[in-house]
């Protein structure tokens, strides 16, 4: 059985920082790309970063240079620290862990982030 958890969201003031944590189990972590995404209510889910099994990142350009994606495969974990939090950082975010070929695609329960002072 394929599980993504997520753990780290919360509420931080703004310019904060925060660290998302994603720890899958009941994949082959390293064949997996894994991306977090974030969700406002009534909005699309949208990509916010991710890192393919070979470690190439890519970011949303609303948060390119205030957070970073890594993994660590020795732990079937994927991370997200986040820094200069701002207000309309605040969504649910979730992971994702992506295989392609063949085309699956696993999703994480999601974990709150809220910026406010």
């Amino acid at each position: 059985q394929v599980q993504l958890v997520e753990s780290g969201g919360g509420l931080v003031q703004p310019g904060g920082s925060l660290r998302l944590s994603c720890a899958a189990s009941g994949i082959f972590f390293s064949d997996y790309a894994m991306g977090w995404y974030r969700q406002a209510p009534g909005k699309h889910r949208e990509l916010v970063a991710s890192i393919t099994s070979g470690g190439s990142t890519n970011y949303s350009y609303s948060v390119k240079g205030r957070f970073t994606i890594s993994r660590d495969n020795a732990k079937n974990t994927v991370y997200l620290q986040m820094n200069s939090l701002k207000p309309e950082d605040t969504d649910v975010y979730y992971c994702n862990a992506e295989k392609v070929p063949p085309g699956i695609s696993y999703w994480g329960q999601g974990t709150q982030v809220t910026v406010s002072s």
